[in-house]
């Protein structure tokens, strides 16, 4: 990540941070900033965060992929950078708004400075109103997150406790207007009092990836129809329609009414294209 690849400049600022009533006067980027035909989803979350808001947070934004979204946070610890991980598995773009201006040397998390650097290499980009060697404070993040708030046209939260960050940005969320979506939790876990509390006043409850495409107003069937791969054969285009969430290979068997021995030989055939791929015993669609 050097700095006569990725320059640090001011730009300007995208369009719906511009509708905000608090918008920043300048904003400093790295990278590339995605077109505005694309929805900007906001994903935040508990830095402590547990096996459940990680499994949720991959599998939700999992299910994204090959749809025009990108996906901001704020590069922290926990579910941020969860967010941002799997955005860039499932070749989403992705912007990071840290707390900190993004100079490396004081670019905050610095446990998180490698990952700031696969964001860059994937197209993505890092933003920050703050003078590039600022140095975070305990005031940069509430100001941060209404950057987060402000740029998106939906904020989702997975997993947070009533006092914490990740709330401040819902209610920013609220004030301008976004769509704020919430992940409902174990009622015995701390975690899950944030989401829960968003559901019971008015939060859109969401159990699936296609509750977010909703909020985000996009048709799931024709962004299909539109990332469909040209040149598959009818079986391979019956594994592309089922894996819009990925699938364990027996499912995928049974599913396709094919025997084992088939169904291995075709999916073996799909990653050599490059389409799928096996994670932690699922085949997801790479393509």
């Amino acid at each position: 990540m050097t700095e006569t690849k990725y320059p640090i400049l001011d730009f300007e600022l995208p369009l719906l941070l511009t509708e905000i009533s608090d918008p920043p006067k300048k904003l400093y980027i790295r990278g590339t900033f995605p077109e505005e035909n694309v929805r900007f989803l906001t994903v935040v979350g508990s830095r402590k965060y547990t096996a459940y808001g990680q499994h949720v947070c991959e599998r939700l934004i999992s299910g994204l992929r090959g749809y025009p979204v990108s996906i901001i946070s704020g590069l922290a610890l926990g579910i941020d950078g969860i967010a941002h991980k799997s955005a860039l598995e499932n070749n989403l773009s992705t912007i990071a708004v840290p707390g900190s201006g993004l100079d490396d040397k004081v670019l905050y998390p610095a446990t998180h400075k490698q990952l700031a650097r696969n964001i860059l290499e994937s197209g993505g980009a890092l933003v920050s109103e703050f003078e590039p060697d600022w140095r975070p404070r305990p005031e940069s993040f509430p100001q941060r997150n209404r950057i987060m708030a402000g740029m998106s046209h939906a904020v989702l939260v997975i997993e947070s406790q009533l006092r914490s960050g990740t709330l401040i940005t819902s209610r920013l969320a609220t004030e301008y207007n976004r769509d704020v979506l919430a992940v409902p939790g174990p009622i015995n876990n701390s975690n899950s009092e944030g989401p829960n509390m968003l559901i019971k006043k008015g939060a859109a409850l969401i159990q699936n990836s296609e509750d977010i495409l909703n909020a985000l107003g996009l048709d799931k069937e024709a962004s299909k129809q539109q990332s469909l791969p040209l040149s598959l054969s009818e079986d391979e285009q019956k594994v592309y329609e089922l894996l819009q969430e990925p699938l364990s290979r027996n499912d995928l068997v049974r599913k396709l009414t094919l025997s084992t021995s088939q169904t291995n030989i075709l999916l073996s055939s799909l990653e050599l294209k490059g389409y799928t791929k096996e994670v932690l015993g699922k085949i997801e669609w790479t393509g």
